[in-house]
């Protein structure tokens, strides 16, 4: 195997403290589930699954079919539900599939009627985001009858900001569907709306970010606590340069040189997902010295100080910082996690 100049250091033992944090905050009466689209928000949906599943957790979403496939065979004891329902193009696939739709539409509601009405589904309500699923009036109308209707849901527009009006507003609309709609469970919180406490747990929440080490809302302190970064990146040093005083270094010439510096070149850049917005905010470390990054993020390579007592040489590793609250600003922690890219080897631990 030809080696990597990448790696992401995967903590599985963060993971599964993360998910039972999230578990116990989902109250005694729901059972926590685990969003593992877009490959488990890019650190490895079956690694992922594997060890969630071996901690408790039985419920998993993706969310599309060719992500479903991905991870068959897929275990009989598990749930896997596809958040974007099922089109035309689709049915093949589902039918096939030990995996269940989550419907969104009417059109989804008739297609999935006429051709499986005896197999389970999952129906997506839209309470007030206005993104997926059916109106509350459709989902009143009799439409979901006959319908072996396992899980009714719907998702929350602003949990992230816990005194938004919105957060109560879905809520009153989503206790009253549960009256009204008849579903094996309800679910209607993901990570943040687990963080707004046990009204909005229903029988199933669904996490995603907080998972993977993010903070729903950064700066609270049970959160941050609670919550275990799971990904660390590392880097391979190509290249360690002596910069003079007045030279500048990197596209554009951003950065100059204030005095004789030395910097490291790493094998990292915007095609792995560490984006040119981290430049302002982000280090490496050699040991335990900080290493400002110099000047722009490349393609595939970029620059980093390396102050009086930082030991680097070529074809060492440093770790890359990767604070996802903290890096959090023109990105999303959703974006620094799912933008990694495809050349890390991922190292479960």
């Amino acid at each position: 195997m030809i080696p990597s100049a990448l790696r992401l250091i995967l903590d599985g033992d963060a993971l599964v403290s993360n998910w039972h944090w999230l578990a116990h905050k989902s109250g005694g009466g729901a059972a926590c589930g685990a969003a593992v689209k877009a490959d488990a928000y890019g650190l490895g949906a079956r690694e992922a699954v594997k060890r969630l599943a071996a901690a408790g957790c039985r419920d998993f979403f993706v969310a599309t079919w060719a992500e479903a496939e991905a991870l068959m065979p897929w275990p009989a004891d598990l749930n896997l539900s596809v958040l974007h329902g099922v089109g035309e193009e689709d049915m093949a696939a589902a039918l096939a599939s030990p995996a269940r739709p989550v419907l969104n539409s009417r059109a989804q509601v008739e297609r999935w009627k006429q051709a499986a009405p005896a197999r389970p589904c999952d129906v997506m309500v839209d309470t007030g985001m206005n993104r997926l699923g059916l109106t509350v009036r459709e989902a009143r109308s009799g439409l979901l009858d006959g319908l072996a209707l396992q899980t009714l849901m719907s998702h929350l527009a602003c949990a992230d900001e816990p005194g938004h009006e919105m957060n109560e507003r879905q809520l009153g609309i989503f206790r009253s569907l549960r009256r009204e709609v008849s579903a094996a469970r309800y679910s209607l919180a993901n990570s943040a709306g687990i963080c707004l406490g046990g009204r909005y747990a229903f029988g199933l929440t669904r996490p995603g970010l907080a998972l993977y080490g993010g903070i729903p809302v950064p700066g609270d302190a049970e959160q941050e606590a609670g919550l275990k970064p799971v990904a660390r990146i590392e880097a391979r040093v190509l290249q360690v340069r002596e910069v003079p005083a007045g030279q500048s270094l990197g596209y554009g010439a951003t950065f100059v040189a204030g005095q004789d510096m030395r910097a490291a070149i790493l094998n990292i850049g915007y095609a792995d997902g560490y984006l040119r917005p981290l430049a302002g905010r982000g280090h490496a470390l050699a040991g335990d010295v900080r290493c400002p990054i110099l000047g722009r993020i490349s393609m595939d390579l970029m620059a980093v100080a390396l102050p009086s007592g930082a030991d680097a040489a070529e074809g060492d590793w440093l770790q890359i910082d990767f604070r996802l609250p903290e890096l959090a600003g023109e990105l999303s922690q959703y974006e620094l996690l799912t933008t990694l890219g495809r050349r890390y080897r991922r190292v479960w631990r």
